[in-house]
């Protein structure tokens, strides 16, 4: 990063609907799910997926989910992404501001925004709040992020920082979100990481010989692995529960928020969920590590329906951990990035 510029700096998450109103979910649902980098396939076959299939029969039941967890303040991801913005401010001099790589604030108002506030401001760091590369997160904001850039042929430079998964700052903020709920040696904990289609982690393999080519393909050292979202989930996991001192008899890995039937990364967090109380596993804590703010995805989908799962089939005592949200050592862990 270059020194002595003057810079201001972008926290960019995924982003909510406007409202839990069907019409406002089914617009969200449009733009993230026609980006190519989500679904990709050729743009005819994707129109008429989402906008005829996926979008019609998903955005209702989105909206019923989305109202589970809606507050006061509206999404939960944007408020808790403005609220790390404010406690970032409190602790840097460049002006922060937010961008949503869908909805709204979108990236070129967030530019044109620090442009407003900041007319001399000379380079923008952006930080896209996913802590592994994959297509369908990382990759898109940055791409987006550099394109709205170009287009507009904004003054000021950009720098993107890259996927934190194996940062120290971020393990250990991690580790320390973490450290109150497993002091209870009796729970099994389950690190459920978003899954992606198993064609996207091909699709990333630099070597085109490596990834899911054999079982230890995630520890056999590569340079896939700089783009390899399965081997970068493993990779956290291993690091926080060595910091943690987690036995590997107390811990595994699985997969949520599948759509559509490709192959996507397994095991899928829903089928643990209804296998674990038969294999004798009835006490859990479940995290989701590529998650940094709390969302649909986190409180709807796992605080709620699979813990139902669950229950449902013979577990005893369900717990989900938070998000890292504006944990105080997660903030510091931003300064950091920001300034590697």
């Amino acid at each position: 990063m270059a020194e002595n510029k003057k810079r201001g700096v972008i926290l960019m998450n995924l982003g909510s609907p406007d409202s839990t109103e069907v019409k406002d979910v089914r617009r969200y649902l449009d733009e993230f799910l026609m980006d190519e980098r989500v679904i990709d396939s050729h743009y005819i076959i994707r129109s008429v997926l989402v906008k005829g299939i996926i979008t019609p029969f998903r955005a209702p039941k989105s909206a019923e989910a989305y109202r589970s967890i809606w507050t006061k303040d509206g999404s939960p991801l944007v408020h808790i992404t403005r609220q790390l913005r404010d406690a970032l401010q409190q602790q840097i001099t460049e002006p922060v501001l937010i961008a949503m790589r869908y909805g709204s604030p979108d990236m070129k108002s967030a530019y044109d925004e620090m442009l407003r506030i900041f007319p001399e401001v000379e380079e923008v760091v952006l930080l896209p709040l996913y802590p592994h590369y994959a297509m369908s997160s990382f990759e898109t904001a940055s791409v987006h992020a550099r394109k709205v850039h170009a287009d507009e042929k904004y003054p000021f430079s950009i720098s993107v920082v890259r996927p934190f998964y194996n940062h120290p700052a971020y393990i250990a903020a991690l580790a320390e979100s973490m450290r109150p709920y497993v002091t209870d040696t009796k729970s099994h904990l389950v690190f459920s990481y978003h899954s992606i289609p198993e064609k996207h982690i091909l699709k990333g393999d630099v070597t085109e010989r490596h990834c899911l080519q054999s079982a230890t393909c995630c520890t056999t050292p590569s340079p896939a692995h700089s783009y390899c979202y399965r081997h970068q989930c493993y990779e956290t996991t291993r690091l926080v529960t060595e910091l943690l001192g987690i036995p590997k008899d107390k811990y595994s890995v699985a997969f949520q928020s599948k759509l559509g039937r490709a192959a996507w990364l397994t095991p899928a967090t829903t089928a643990r969920m209804e296998q674990m109380p038969g294999e004798g596993i009835k006490d859990i804590l479940v995290v989701c590590p590529s998650f940094v703010s709390d969302c649909l995805e986190t409180l709807e989908e796992i605080a709620i329906r699979e813990k139902e799962n669950f229950i449902e089939a013979g577990g005893e005592k369900y717990e989900y951990i938070p998000c890292m949200n504006t944990q105080q050592k997660w903030v510091d862990a931003v300064v950091t990035l920001i300034n590697s």
